[in-house]
This record gives structure tokens, sequence and C-alpha cells, in this order.
């Protein structure tokens, strides 16, 4: 019924950026909070920044500075902007909103399917 894709991930060295997309699609009425979660291997997902439908950001300690979650509603897209990145950045990153689908009254929460990001010299 609705659909959360990213796309950006890559390999970058230390220091460099990176820029991740979500796009949302299906049926949508409206799209309330949109975040950004990474999961690396043998820890546990973890919230990276989260935008709510008020464009209030928040950030976990470990990007603050260097990330920065931003929203297109227009085009029911999420970034995450990712600068001066380091090893222990090196994740899967996951989408996530809060969906209202057309018809529904229900907001489900979805995720994407993750895209990869690895920082390493």
């Amino acid at each position: 019924q609705v659909q959360l894709v990213e796309s950006g991930g890559g390999l970058v060295q230390p220091g460099e950026s990176l820029r991740l997309s979500c796009a949302a699609s299906g049926r949508i009425f409206r799209i309330y909070a949109m975040a950004w979660y990474r999961q690396a291997p043998g820890k546990q997902r973890e919230l990276v920044a989260l935008i709510n439908s008020g464009d209030r950001e928040n950030y976990a300690d470990s990007v603050k500075g260097r990330f920065t979650i931003s929203r297109d509603n227009a085009k029911n897209t999420v970034y995450l902007q990712m600068n001066g990145l380091k090893p222990e950045d090196t994740a899967v990153y996951y989408c996530n909103a809060d969906i209202q689908p057309l018809g529904v009254t229900n907001v489900l929460n979805a995720w994407g399917q993750g895209t990869l990001v690895t920082v390493s010299s």
C-alpha cells in the first residue's frame, strides 16, 4: 500500500560526505514524522535523526553537528546529509515514517529496505 525506498549509500573514505534519500510512494494522505535509523554489524538498530511534521529535528549525540535531516513534503521525501563521516558510521541505514494512507484513519509505521554506508580508507 505504501513503500519507502532509500538511495544514496556507498563506500566513502573518512571525512567525506554522502547524502541519503528516501522516497515514500503509494496512496498517501499524509506523512507525519520521518526518521533515519542505522544498524551496524552485531549491534542493535539505533535512531540517527528524526524530523516531525513541523520540521522539528532531533539527532543522536554521535551525529550532532555532522548529519542534517531534511524533508520535501511535495516529494514525500526525506534526506540525510552526512558530513565528516567516520568508520564508526558504517552501517545499514533505514528510513522510517509514520504514514496515513488515503481513505484510512490509522497511521502506519513503515520501513525502507535499507542502504549500506561503508566508511573506510
